[in-house]
């Protein structure tokens, strides 16, 4: 299932492994544009491809704009967590695959992150503490077939998926996360 360019859980497509890209092509350069567009469109601050149902590992990111002119995602590939530390901090998270709620997800509250920018240059992305810290973590997930519902305990789950279902019979749609 599918909402405004967005796969939507429980699409078996978010829970497979996503190919390394070999070559940055202009399907890829195009495809991160698409990207872009639709985390824009739909107020996300990351997508990964798996989301819009293109299994490679491609991420956009951006949790710093306020509208459309101070709008200029990252563009990861291949991002792989080189770095993060032991101490586990809880983050209020929503998903545009998941939308109506939010999940209080633990996570290390430093990470270093490696991709590669559309120039095939290596960058080192480090956070701490803050939503681009959980916006890398949470997107890299993605590519490696991984929702928040992953993250949760076993009965915080039961109740997240309960809680999504209702969500999507009242008709929430990405981008909301209440």
């Amino acid at each position: 299932m599918e909402a405004n360019g967005i796969v939507l859980s429980p699409d078996p497509r978010l829970r497979q492994e996503c190919a390394v890209i070999e070559e940055i092509t202009p399907a890829i350069e195009a495809l991160a544009e698409k990207m872009k567009k639709i985390m824009f469109e739909n107020g996300g601050c990351g997508l990964a491809a798996p989301q819009i149902g293109e299994l490679i590992q491609l991420v956009t990111i951006d949790c710093d704009y306020s509208d459309k002119n101070d709008y200029d995602p990252y563009v990861l590939i291949n991002p792989v967590i080189v770095e993060q530390s032991d101490h586990l901090v809880p983050f209020s998270e929503g998903c545009l695959s998941i939308p109506g709620i939010s999940c209080e997800i633990e996570r290390p509250d430093h990470v270093v992150v490696e991709a590669y920018d559309l120039d095939a240059n290596l960058i080192r992305y480090e956070a701490t503490g803050d939503l681009f810290c959980v916006c890398l973590q949470h997107e890299i997930d993605h590519l490696h077939g991984n929702t928040m519902f992953e993250r949760l305990k076993p009965m915080q789950r039961i109740k997240a998926v309960k809680e999504y279902q209702d969500a999507l019979a009242r008709g929430a749609r990405p981008g909301e996360t209440e």
